[in-house]
């Protein structure tokens, strides 16, 4: 029975930020109806906020039922632009119209990370970033496309700030890796707890 690190999440950027930070984990992604959580939380008043954490803990939940004696680590982001919850776009036409959408305001990202361990939830965490989209043109956002490409389809909003999309911005309130969807530093302070990493 595996008895290390699991990620419970298919994002490229969340496994390389646990990569770069030294750890060694099995990635197994969590199948939610993530949609019906989102309506059914919208329905109840919840915030963009409250519906990441609750994400989160549902995917890591969920893989530590299986894996009872790993640690489970699962995230969620929401983006929030004036009450408007933005989801991952379907494809590159989708893109440009959520770029379009936001371009000239002010967004928030809202990152919840958990870890679980037997089905149960040790350890929640939320951060939220505030990011401004400058006012491009559209040959700009022509380029920009190209320049990105399909990559930015696994990213909500359309972007991903470590690449071309920093581009995109104006001006950026947060900690760079809530933005890119993993409350890193509140969670490694989580894992050194528990005689996890570098500092185990």
């Amino acid at each position: 029975m595996y008895q290390g690190l699991i990620l419970a999440s298919q994002s490229p950027a969340r496994a390389r930020l646990l990569e770069n930070a030294g750890f060694e984990f099995l990635t197994r992604p969590a199948v939610i109806d993530e949609v019906e959580v989102r309506h059914a939380m919208a329905g109840e008043g919840a915030d963009a906020g409250d519906v990441a954490v609750m994400l989160a803990e549902m995917k890591a939940a969920k893989i530590s039922r299986q894996e009872p004696e790993a640690l489970v680590i699962g995230a969620d982001q929401m983006l929030d632009c004036n009450g408007i919850w933005f989801e991952k776009p379907a494809d590159m036409d989708h893109a440009r119209a959520h770029l379009l959408s936001l371009k000239g305001k002010t967004h928030q990202l809202s990152s919840a990370v958990s870890v679980a361990k037997g089905g149960s939830v040790l350890w929640r965490h939320l951060e939220q970033a505030s990011l401004r989209m400058r006012n491009f043109d559209e040959a700009f956002l022509d380029r920009y496309l190209e320049v990105a490409g399909e990559d930015i389809l696994s990213s909500v909003g359309a972007y991903r700030l470590e690449g071309p999309g920093v581009h995109l911005f104006n001006k950026i309130e947060g900690d760079f890796f809530t933005i890119l969807g993993l409350p890193l530093l509140p969670l490694l302070d989580f894992l050194r707890g528990h005689k996890i990493g570098l500092a185990s």
